[in-house]
């Protein structure tokens, strides 16, 4: 247990870390060292890229994770892990083919209205390349019980490479074309680098003996293909299909920047998602039907709580982070409010997902993701061309909220039990009267400091008010002893 606790300590620290300097990225440097037009043809490149990757990676990553612990001796090992390796294969390499002798076609579908994203198309495939092995040789460690090394990669190095990067580009060391080939050059370096430590964590002995299982496998990767697919198609179809649809690619960069304030929310769901998944795995396995739904209120209460503070910084200091940020880049305050607001309802959810995946209905997750990935898709073709990143972003939410029902009401159906209680309305109507409260009320400083004497006021008025209201007795204990009362 102590080496779980202690990595996962680490892993926390380094995903703050990195998430500080992908915003330092992604609302200065982008915003200021590159034009509109190219930091919205980077963040169309590497949303096409995460679309691709879980073809690339063939559901390898998961599948390592998943079946590793099943063989025992070193010759079912060697032969699984040899299986892994060159699986990916049997997609990248058709699809290279296909690419090539396509590659015409695939550009003008690509560069309809975008005639600047011509020039990068192959860029898009070597990038979901790089992501794809990174991720199963990441794989490859995790299941060696050493993941710090494979967070700090994820997280942080590819975010500091690319600010010294735009940096390069802002003292003319760099142009922009020669900008993205080293954005490139970035991600293959990381999977480079990750597969030279997890060979040398586990070096492969080759063995192209028949694995054990393996058409177990074969399925459980091709279902991984679909269920990481449509995760990533929930985080970058919005991005990817703006740049297809909207003549002005420059509205990606728009778009990518409101969108990043917004997710900030998700955070703290992330990493109270690995602890929530083994509780409900043990309580679902121990068919303790009243702690299962204890934790699923608890955990959407204190989700809810963090968020939900987080959501009232976003909101009532957007204005004054957008005096900040370059003009061009302030129109977006509609997608930030829109978007926070899917994101907080999906916290507000609590373990409902950990419910699903280590239930018996764990394939419905699929279906359902399956689901909301064509409705976004729909929704944001019907509502881009009017209402342009507004409507992808109303398309992002109404799907969401659809998608997020839609698992309320299952788990509601198959366990009898709701993530809702007296608090989560006690918490809605204290979000509800902060922000009216606090938007439209400013100190007369500079932004920044403007933000931060804010800040500080909405967290001492609202966390008073959660203790004061018991909305959730996990915070409210965790305030008592913070304050030692």
């Amino acid at each position: 247990m102590g080496i779980v606790l202690k990595q996962s300590f680490k892993n926390t620290l380094t995903t703050y870390l990195g998430f500080g300097i992908g915003a330092i990225n992604t609302l200065f440097l982008y915003t200021n060292f590159l034009t509109d037009q190219y930091y919205g043809l980077v963040a169309f490149l590497l949303s096409a890229a995460n679309i691709m990757m879980p073809f690339m990676a063939f559901g390898v990553h998961n599948a390592i994770v998943k079946y590793y612990s099943t063989f025992k001796s070193k010759n079912s090992i060697n032969s699984f892990l040899t299986l892994m390796l060159f699986l990916p294969l049997l997609f990248i390499i058709p699809i290279s083919i296909i690419g090539y002798f396509a590659y015409d076609a695939i550009v003008g579908w690509l560069s309809n209205e975008n005639q600047i994203v011509e020039n990068y198309v192959w860029h898009i495939f070597i990038l979901a390349i790089s992501m794809a092995y990174f991720e199963i040789f990441f794989a490859w460690t995790k299941v060696q019980m050493q993941t710090v090394f494979g967070n700090i990669m994820k997280e942080v190095f590819q975010r500091v490479c690319i600010m010294f990067l735009l940096l390069a580009v802002y003292l003319d060391w760099l142009t922009v074309d020669q900008f993205i080939v080293a954005l490139v050059g970035v991600y293959v370096l990381r999977m480079v680098i990750m597969k030279l430590y997890a060979f040398s964590v586990r070096f492969p002995k080759l063995n192209f003996q028949k694995t054990d299982n393996r058409f177990s496998i074969l399925k459980y990767s091709g279902l991984m293909i679909i269920a990481g697919s449509v995760s990533m198609l929930i985080l970058d179809i919005d991005k990817f299909m703006i740049g297809l649809i909207l003549p002005d690619i420059e509205q990606v960069a728009y778009y990518s920047v409101a969108i990043f304030i917004a997710t900030v929310i998700a955070v703290p769901q992330r990493a109270m998602h690995q602890i929530m998944l083994p509780l409900t795995a043990k309580y679902l396995n121990e068919k303790d039907n009243v702690s299962l739904e204890n934790l699923y209120r608890r955990s959407s209460l204190t989700l809810l709580v963090v968020s939900g503070f987080i959501f009232l910084l976003i909101i009532l200091n957007i204005n004054q982070l957008y005096v900040v940020l370059p003009e061009k880049f302030t129109g977006g305050l509609f997608v930030v409010l829109i978007v926070s607001l899917a994101k907080l309802y999906d916290n507000s959810l609590g373990n409902n997902n950990a419910i699903l995946f280590n239930s018996d209905y764990y394939r419905m997750v699929l279906f359902f993701g399956v689901l909301l990935a064509i409705m976004a898709i729909v929704l944001n073709y019907i509502f881009i061309p009017v209402y342009g990143i507004e409507g992808s972003a109303f398309a992002t939410f109404l799907a969401v909220f659809i998608y997020n029902t839609i698992k309320i009401v299952f788990v509601k159906q198959k366990f009898n039990m709701l993530p809702f209680t007296s608090g989560t309305i006690k918490i809605t109507l204290i979000l509800l009267v902060l922000s009216l409260a606090f938007y439209f009320w400013e100190f007369p400083f500079h932004p920044i400091a403007n933000i931060a004497f804010k800040s500080g006021l909405i967290g001492f008025v609202y966390f008073v008010l959660i203790f004061k209201f018991n909305v959730s007795e996990d915070i409210s204990e965790q305030i008592k002893k913070y304050l030692k009362i």
